[in-house]
C-alpha cells in the first residue's frame, strides 16, 4: 500500500522499489491491481496450488488400507512405510507419487514414523514354577558355602598360578572351564584348607 502511495505521490516504480526492497515490476503490478480493483485488489488472494492427484474417495480408501496390515494385503512386510505405500498406490490405484510425498501422505493422516523395537516374549510363569520344583534340591546340594580354590592358567605360560576363592557360586560338575579375554579359568571343587 505504501508503494501505491509513493507512485501516487509522483515517485517512479525504480525508486519506489529501491526504497521498499522489492522490484519495480512488482511494484508495477502493484499499482495495476490498484486502478483496476482499488484498495480490494491490493489483498493476497488465497493461491490455488498443483492439484491434488488423490481425491476424496480414493483417501478414504488408502486410509482403509494403512489401517491394515501390508501382509494382510499380499505383501511380504509387516510394516507400512514411504517406499511399500508408494508402491501400493501405483498397483491399486493408479497414482504415482514419490516416497517423500507418502511419508508425507502418512503424517497428514496422522500416523507417527516409529522405529520398531523387539518384543522380548516373557516366559511362561507355569513353566518357571515347574523347573523350580525340579531343579531345587540340585542346586542346592552344589552350592558351595566355604569357597573354591581357582587356578588361573594364562594362555602364554604351561604353569598354573593360584588366584583366591570363588565365594557362594554353584557350577553343575565338579570342574568347569570359564573364559574371560586372555585368561582361561579354571575352576575346582576343593575341600576348604585353614590355610593356603
Amino acid at each position: 500500500m505504501h508503494g501505491v502511495l509513493l507512485v501516487c505521490a509522483g515517485k517512479s516504480c525504480y525508486e519506489v522499489a529501491d526504497l521498499l526492497g522489492h522490484s519495480p515490476r512488482t511494484i508495477q503490478y502493484w499499482v495495476k491491481r490498484f486502478e483496476q480493483s482499488g484498495f480490494g485488489g491490493l489483498e493476497d488472494k488465497e493461491r490455488k496450488g498443483r492439484p491434488t492427484t488423490i481425491d476424496e474417495r480414493i483417501n478414504r480408501k488408502i486410509n482403509e488400507d494403512l489401517r491394515q496390515l501390508p501382509r494382510d494385503l499380499g505383501y511380504e512386510q509387516n510394516l507400512w512405510d514411504g517406499k511399500l505405500l508408494s508402491h501400493h498406490l501405483a498397483v491399486k490405484y493408479d497414482v504415482r507419487l514419490g516416497v517423500r510425498q507418502c511419508q508425507r501422505f502418512f503424517r497428514a493422516l496422522g500416523f507417527r514414523r516409529r522405529k520398531p523395537r523387539p518384543v522380548i516374549a516373557q516366559a511362561d510363569p507355569a513353566l518357571q514354577r515347574a523347573y523350580k520344583k525340579n531343579c531345587a534340591g540340585w542346586q542346592k546340594e552344589r552350592i558351595l558355602t566355604c569357597g573354591a580354590r581357582t587356578n588361573a592358567i594364562s594362555s602364554n605360560r604351561v604353569h598354573a598360578v593360584p588366584c583366591g576363592f570363588l565365594q557362594k557360586t554353584w557350577i553343575p560338575w565338579c570342574c568347569t572351564l570359564l573364559l574371560a579375554n586372555r585368561w582361561l579359568f579354571l575352576v575346582q571343587f576343593v575341600r576348604p584348607m585353614v590355610e593356603w
